[in-house]
């Protein structure tokens, strides 16, 4: 037993079989803890369970958590693929206890899990403890049979653990493998301590305390455990070999990254397989946890650990985007632990194959820039800040991206000006960041959960229903009343409200009773179902525990519900003619209108949109049930129901379905969804899609109307059809023809006027001009002022006049529009001894310009002051005459 899925499943059914509740692992985006940008530890999904804010049905739980360490505090991306142990994605083994058992069945579950399970001989193991922790120790020496010079005290807080500078903390104890003699280093607190001979595999967290403030740290009623291995770490011990990238797992990987670029895995090469390995893990979750690349947040950080990959990639020769063709490796090692991965395949795929295309388009350049940039630099010097920050900025280099490249060349980079020049964008990215999912609500919604449950919703089978008031909250706290004309949000035992969701708008309405009306402006679900409606009293007196009538507004809800099926039709639609990788990657659903965006790599076709609308509209005409219906998550997805990546779900899910079966399928949409729906496809109406357009990279957006919206936009169109048709005496039917046909006879009638002005012009008009060539200077000289003809026309009319001429200057000015333009030609036999830039710009100051250009036989100019053309011909001639 030590392949890496092999561990695995071990470990869990290990804990299982010792009463632990195995649970699945929560995305990697935390869904409980907005301080942090990734789940980093196993702990992180149940913060809250350990702080008392949450309850869960079971006491004791384990699992096999995904985490990424890449980005703020918890980033270990720099050291990637040049040490053996530093991953940017990664998998934490727990166990975890809520009150239940404490330090001696941890200690026990532990010892017997990695000495027996496991089988790792126990001369190759010692611990440490906190160095006040006695207990530990002697449960330590009974359990393990470990002497004192195999339990190692450490007094620092190493071995001391806090969830921040106040909350829960505890002593820990941390079991170590020793890898042998022939490896340099020494056991933990030793002065070789930082060698790779003793490698830390398991930390056991005693959470014995709460820090209420420094220096003043009580004991909790109950003390809790939380426990964390690195499996990759794990897995290298059970298999023999010290480097984690020399475990099973990162073989493969490896493998086929030596197949698919071509470059063998030598020793100048290695870390480049290895960079790539692991950066294709953290890439392929983060994307089916519902991170895209992009330029703020957590996209950014994706988008560096991906551009890291892609460089390395072309270092071992890589000319094409190539990383795609590693997911199928990946996801046949770990597709079967973590089933997210096989559902966002296409959708992983094409964001690989879509980032690197474009990346590559800009690598040549900006390492081309950073080679010049540092030609003159040797090994010690640091690249300026201003040019890291132009590399970052310009060509989408993170800065991690360029000391990666200059490392090799002994070059840092200046950090302080580099941050400096990036402070701008990072006050801005901090401002426009903002965590998903359910963040941690403030401590008051978590108090009323606990003391009253969740809030039973009522809405899918109606809008209107009884219900007590549980709580008022008015700035940030509980009150027992509300009076006319405040502001507060009402916590209900059960409501018929769907509070914001999934993209759907919360509902509003009425709360009312005897003498009491509350205005809902708003429905939002915090504290893991706690529905509360915000809004204004509007009349008397709101009390708590007071009985009312709850009444959503009807028209506004039933428009809810068409858009939101309409996206589930659309979503259908796309997948069709677009293909699989389609998946949704956020939607607004409101009264008026619906926004739904997926990712798709470019803009779509006319005639790919009207595919989709026809789709859409012809379920629509079916007009058949809408059907809602719990099942378990994995019969749902088993039956072909498509769930939002990094979505969390419980064990039952709500799954809608709606249209007839059709290609294997057991209807034509079937999503988990938790919004309200039409009754059937028909009360949709109609669906019209009104826009399309881009989002960010590989996100494109469709805005459309459903129903009564839809009929009137279209109607407001028609009428506009029928007025131009009037307006062009032709049925609605001709307007493209006939518009057509007018387009085509102005554009004659513009030509023919054209020519009619040159020839006009070119005949003489009577005008200022005389139509014959003057003598001036002992040369033929035309000049005319012509009128109504553009600056565009100008010079053919020139080289015209000039070939009527057998030696000659001309010079015509056209006024149209309150402007002059000059343009001046001299035949061939005399361009050196007249330059036509220099008469240009003597006719150039007479009407107001600034000068003028061209060859010495052809020159022009303008000027705002028309009515000094006149002028202008004169100055000519004056030049002329000189």
């Amino acid at each position: 037993m030590s392949g890496v899925n092999e561990i695995r499943s071990t470990f869990l059914q290990y804990f299982a079989e010792n009463g632990h509740e195995p649970v699945a692992s929560s995305p990697l985006v935390p869904r409980n803890d907005p301080t942090l940008m990734f789940t980093n530890a196993g702990m992180v999904q149940f913060k809250n369970v350990f702080t008392g804010l949450e309850s869960r049905p079971y006491s004791r739980a384990a699992t096999s958590q995904k985490c990424v360490r890449a980005g703020g505090k918890h980033n270990d991306l720099d050291n990637v693929g040049y040490t053996a142990r530093h991953h940017t994605f990664f998998e934490m083994l727990g166990n975890f206890s809520f009150g239940d058992y404490f330090k001696e069945r941890a200690i026990e579950l532990a010892w017997n899990l990695i000495t027996k399970e496991f089988g790792l001989p126990k001369e190759k193991l010692l611990v440490t403890v906190y160095a006040e922790d006695e207990d530990a120790a002697s449960l330590w020496r009974k359990i393990a049979g470990l002497g004192d010079d195999r339990i190692i005290r450490i007094g620092t807080s190493d071995n001391f653990w806090s969830m921040g500078e106040t909350g829960p903390c505890g002593p820990c104890s941390e079991i170590f493998y020793d890898h042998g003699d022939h490896i340099w280093g020494g056991p933990p607190g030793s002065a070789e301590e930082d060698g790779d001979r003793f490698i830390e595999i398991w930390n056991l967290v005693f959470m014995q305390f709460e820090q209420i403030a420094p220096g003043n740290r009580v004991a909790l009623p109950r003390p809790s455990i939380d426990t964390g291995m690195g499996l990759e770490r794990v897995a290298a011990v059970l298999q023999g070999v010290h480097n984690n990238y020399d475990i099973d797992l990162f073989k493969a990987l490896i493998r086929a990254s030596v197949e698919a670029i071509g470059a063998p895995q030598n020793d100048e090469q290695v870390a480049s397989h290895r960079v790539i390995a692991d950066h294709l893990r953290s890439t392929a979750f983060l994307i089916a946890d519902g991170v895209l690349p992009s330029n703020e947040g957590r996209g950014y950080v994706l988008r560096r650990i991906m551009r890291r990959a892609m460089r390395h990639a072309k270092l071992l020769g890589a000319r094409e985007p190539v990383l795609f063709k590693l997911l199928p490796a990946l996801v046949a090692e770990m597709g079967r632990a973590y089933p997210e991965l096989v559902r966002a395949e296409g959708l992983i795929s094409e964001t690989l194959k879509l980032e690197e295309k474009r990346f590559l388009t800009t690598l040549d350049r900006g390492l081309s820039l950073l080679n010049d940039a540092t030609a003159s630099l040797g090994t010690g010097d640091s690249l300026d800040g201003e040019t890291a920050f132009k590399l970052y900025d310009t060509y989408g280099f993170p800065l991690d991206l360029t000391q990666d490249a200059l490392r090799a060349r002994g070059i840092g980079v200046d950090l302080t000006s580099f941050e400096d020049a990036m402070q701008r964008q990072k006050a801005e990215a901090r401002a426009s960041w903002v965590g998903s999912g359910e963040a941690a609500a403030e401590t008051v919604w978590f108090s009323i959960r606990e003391r009253e449950g969740a809030t039973e919703f009522l809405g899918y089978d109606t809008e209107k229903a009884e219900g007590q008031v549980r709580a008022i909250v008015q700035g940030g706290a509980e009150v027992e009343t509300a009076k006319a004309g405040d502001e507060a949000a009402v916590v209900l035992n059960q409501t018929p409200f769907y509070a914001e969701s999934g993209g759907q708008v919360g509902d509003v309405g009425l709360l009312k009773g005897e003498g009491v009306r509350f205005e809902v402006l708003d429905t939002q679900k915090v504290a893991n179902g706690l529905f509360i409606h915000r809004g204004k009293v509007v009349e008397g007196t709101l009390r708590k525990d007071a009985a009312l009538e709850l009444v959503v507004d009807h028209d506004r809800r039933t428009r809810i519900r068409s858009n939101h099926s309409a996206t589930h039709l659309l979503h259908e639609g796309l997948r069709e003619v677009l293909g699989t990788h389609v998946a949704q990657k956020g939607s607004m659903v409101s009264a008026d209108r619906l926004r739904f965006d997926f990712s798709h790599p470019k803009p779509l076709e006319p005639a790919e949109l009207a595919e989709v609308e026809r789709l859409a509209n012809a379920v629509v005409l079916d007009n058949t049930p809408i059907e809602t219906r719990l099942m378990a998550v994995d019969d749902a997805i088993a039956l072909g129901a498509m769930a939002l990546f990094g979505e969390k779900y419980g064990d039952e899910v709500r799954v809608v379905s709606m249209g007839v079966p059709k290609d294997g399928k057991a209807a034509y949409s079937i999503e988990l969804c938790g919004g309200t729906h039409a009754r059937a496809t028909g009360d949709i109406g109609l669906v019209h899609v009104v826009s399309e357009s881009a989002v960010g990279a590989g996100v494109r957006r469709v805005e459309a109307l459903t129903g009564v919206a839809a009929r009137d936009y279209l109607l407001e169109q028609d009428a506009r059809v029928r007025r131009i048709a009037a307006s062009l005496k032709v049925g609605p039917g001709e307007i493209a023809d006939r518009v057509e046909t007018l387009v085509e006879e102005r554009r004659r009638l513009e030509r023919e006027l054209t020519e009619a002005k040159k020839k006009l012009a070119l005949a003489g008009d009577g005008s200022t001009a005389a139509a014959a060539p003057k003598q001036i200077g002992g040369v033929q000289f035309v000049g005319r002022v012509l009128e109504g003809v553009a600056a565009k026309d100008l010079k053919g009319m020139v080289d015209e006049a000039k070939a009527g001429l057998s030696s000659g200057i001309v010079a015509f000015i056209g006024v149209a529009d309150g402007k002059a333009s000059v343009v001046v030609g001299v035949t061939a036999d005399l361009a050196a001894r007249f330059s036509a830039v220099d008469l240009v710009r003597a006719a150039s100051e007479a009407i107001g310009g600034k000068g003028g250009g061209g060859r010495p036989d052809m020159a022009q100019a303008g000027g705002p002051n028309a009515e000094k053309a006149d002028d202008a011909i004169t100055a000519i001639e004056a030049a002329l005459a000189a």
